[in-house]
């Protein structure tokens, strides 16, 4: 897979196996079993340059997933002693509860200071996903989601779904926005079908007549795209402090909507001795927050 995935970057045999240390007889015959073994070509070898073909370019993905696990385990395996060290893997979004994880990482990190973190931002689904393949210990995910195969611990703080409107806009003007202010207007809705279903919710019978130019799967995309005056969005309130306040203008809603998000991790799924402390941490971390 190391093989592979080098001479897919480098698209040459001879600079690939420069940086293998191999010689090139050696690396081509490596592929020519790798291609025997799978039953297909993966590369189209030209006469400067060698690319992946469809079935190369589906290996890559997988052999880049397939390479960050065996990464992860290793460094789980080697961390098992009385020493608690290693390194957690955190899926997480444009949230509110990423601050309160900075609280825990950071009274975790003060007493476990061989501990470290890896922090992927992606929607809650990708999160998901990543847990599902074992890529990520614990995801941050914004409610509503399926958490039947999951232990969690909910945070108590609300995620406020707000309105993110240009400047130049006449919405900008208004203290709070109802559905029917966005009659007209072009909208960019969350990308989860669950999230625009909390939304369907929220507009009612006017959902159907709303004018959803893009759905996006981050906010901070989304932003960008309003910054340029294509569009207003909705939005979860807990990103907004990374965006330019005089481009984009951040409304609350009305009624107003708001959403949980759990701390979750895979069910009956073994843990490295790190991960486990850091979730018995997190529970009396939010629990002693809950009770002031």
């Amino acid at each position: 897979m190391n093989y592979f995935l080098c001479v897919a970057r480098e698209e040459n045999i001879t600079k690939a196996a420069e940086k293998l240390h191999i010689t090139q007889p050696t690396l081509s015959r490596q592929l020519a079993q790798l291609e025997e073994e799978m039953g297909v070509m993966l590369f189209t070898r030209g006469t400067r340059k060698i690319s992946l073909t469809y079935e190369g370019s589906l290996l890559r993905r997988r052999a880049e997933e397939i390479l960050e696990l065996v990464h992860k385990a290793e460094k789980e395996v080697s961390h098992q002693n009385e020493v608690i060290e290693g390194t957690i893997a955190i899926g997480c979004g444009d949230l509110y509860a990423v601050q309160v994880l900075a609280g825990i990482i950071h009274a975790f990190t003060a007493i476990y200071p061989h501990v470290d973190f890896e922090l992927y931002t992606a929607s809650s689904d990708h999160i998901k996903e990543r847990i599902e393949k074992g890529l990520s210990d614990i995801g941050l995910l914004l409610e509503p989601v399926d958490l039947s195969k999951y232990d969690f611990i909910r945070i108590s703080k609300k995620e406020k779904w707000v309105a993110l409107v240009p400047a130049a806009s006449p919405l900008a003007d208004k203290e709070t926005l109802t559905p029917e202010d966005f009659l007209g207007v072009p909208m960019i809705l969350p990308y989860r079908l669950n999230m625009q279903s909390e939304l369907a919710n929220w507009f009612g019978d006017l959902y159907p007549q709303l004018h959803v130019l893009f759905k996006s799967n981050l906010n901070s995309n989304a932003a960008v795209m309003v910054q340029q005056g294509l569009a207003c969005a909705l939005a979860i309130e807990g990103s907004l402090s990374f965006w330019n306040q005089n481009l984009v203008k951040c409304i609350g809603l009305s009624p107003q909507l708001s959403a949980t998000t759990a701390m979750a991790w895979k069910r009956e799924q073994p843990l490295s001795l790190a991960v486990s402390k850091f979730i018995e941490f997190s529970k009396d971390y939010l629990h002693s927050k809950t009770a002031v």
